[in-house]
């Protein structure tokens, strides 16, 4: 064959296989295309009228289909707003200082919360507990390991209860120390929260001793401090131990606002400091000390103030808002051998739940608790004349009483909590080794009454 008509027939056959391929690769195109096209029509009928499954769990709050109020945490308010109109902190004249007063913090707080509307809901029982302790570490070689313990304990019963905590430990005025250090923690705590209805000032060495029992804030409604205290011993005996200051519930208002102003000003930042204290020693033959203090300073206004005073300050005496340490160590063992009982008899009460969920059984014990009279785990137990810190503990308790007190008080609550992961303290002296808690303890038996 000639060479050339060879090459003309090879590159003629080549073409046409070339143009074959391309053809069929081209139909092939066009039908993959139209193929294509067509399911995407039909999936996006589909979609319209059957909407796509979702297997992730949703939650809804209920304001979150506000566009005003977006939910920006899990606790239901918006964390991340705060509008640019002008609110209180916009104020140069406003201070956060204890020696200027407030005026008119009702209509600023209302403001503020007109500015911030997540906030509003359920701000009538938002608390903010405050606590503090000294600037330097503690003399006392355990000191440090007893506060914050002590910390610990309030923010475990903060993290059941949903109340914020604020730990401060310095002194916001140089010249309130001791106990009037409070007052200008309390007065910037009431600043910095417009968002609480309620701070709650604990002292350092007081602890719950019932991580279960929330404040009856309800019987509160109609007051603005809450102190423990007998009215007898102000008006008949005029007592210097007729309330204690160490814990105390006040509203965040105009009214509080003018009593810390009047309270703080028979403190160390007035100039008739000595005088108060004079004139207190003479009131309250039971003070032993000449300084005047802030407990002495509460019962004196409520003493020569009562119409002003005392229809807006609750006494609480029907539980231990805040108990005497050295009356209640000693019922702790007993007190838990009687929840114990309780529990061996009503299988709810022992059921395993989250911690989350722990004031709903909380509820259901207090049916019961009705039958155990005085072996109520105390609410609060105070450690007054203790001293944690500098150890200079009052003369007529033993050093080593004190901090036994203490670390007994301390297992005991955590007791409470701890059993909650699963764990607890056998001995409540021994803060070290822990025991495994059984999966349905305490034993269990048929009964759900309790007798």
């Amino acid at each position: 064959m000639n060479p050339d008509l060879s090459h003309f027939q090879s590159s003629a056959m080549a073409k046409l296989r070339s143009r074959s391929f391309w053809s069929h690769l081209s139909d092939a195109f066009l039908f993959f295309a139209a193929a294509f096209l067509a399911l995407v029509l039909v999936w996006s009928f589909w979609s319209y009228f059957t909407p796509t499954p979702n297997f992730l769990p949703t939650f809804t709050h209920p304001s979150s289909n506000s566009k005003n109020n977006p939910v920006e945490s899990g606790f239901g308010v918006n964390l991340k707003s705060d509008p640019k109109d002008p609110t209180f902190y916009d104020d140069p004249e406003m201070s956060y200082s204890i020696e200027k007063p407030v005026k008119d913090w009702d209509g600023k707080r209302k403001e503020w919360l007109k500015h911030h509307p997540s906030f509003a809901a359920g701000a009538r029982e938002r608390i903010v507990l405050v606590t503090g302790s000294q600037p330097k570490p503690c003399k006392n070689p355990v000191g440090d390991h007893l506060l914050l313990r002590l910390f610990k304990n309030k923010v475990d019963y903060c993290r059941i209860h949903g109340c914020d905590v604020f730990y401060n430990n310095l002194l916001l005025h140089p010249k309130m120390k001791s106990f009037w250090a409070k007052f200008p923690i309390v007065k910037a705590a009431m600043l910095a929260h417009p968002e609480a209805e309620w701070i709650w000032w604990v002292d350092s060495d007081a602890l719950f001793t019932d991580m279960e029992f929330k404040l009856p804030l309800e019987r509160y409604k109609n007051h603005n401090l809450v102190v423990n205290g007998w009215p007898e011993l102000i008006y008949n005996k005029r007592s210097w131990t007729s309330l204690n200051a160490g814990v105390f519930l006040v509203r965040n208002c105009q009214w509080s606002m003018d009593l810390i102003s009047t309270w703080s000003n028979m403190g160390p930042i007035s100039e008739d400091y000595e005088k108060w204290g004079q004139i207190q020693r003479s009131m309250f033959k039971d003070k032993l000390f000449p300084e005047s203090d802030d407990q002495s300073a509460l019962i004196y206004l409520l003493y020569k103030e009562k119409e002003k005073y005392y229809d807006h300050i609750y006494l609480e005496k029907e539980f231990y808002f805040q108990g005497y340490w050295v009356d209640l160590i000693g019922v702790y063992d007993n007190t838990t051998e009687r929840y114990l009982q309780m529990e061996r008899k009503v299988a709810r009460l022992r059921r395993r739940h989250a911690e989350k969920v722990s004031e709903q059984y909380a509820a259901f014990r207090e049916e019961f608790l009705k039958e155990t009279g005085k072996w109520k785990r105390p609410f609060i137990t105070h450690f007054t004349g203790c001293e944690p810190c500098s150890g200079n503990h009052n003369q007529k308790y033993d050093g080593e009483t004190c901090w036994e007190g203490m670390v007994k008080a301390l297992n005991f609550a955590d007791n409470q909590i701890l059993r909650n992961y699963g764990f607890l303290h056998s001995d409540l002296l021994d803060s070290s080794t822990v025991t495994e808690v059984p999966f349905d303890y305490p034993n269990p038996t048929d009964g759900e009454g309790f007798s």
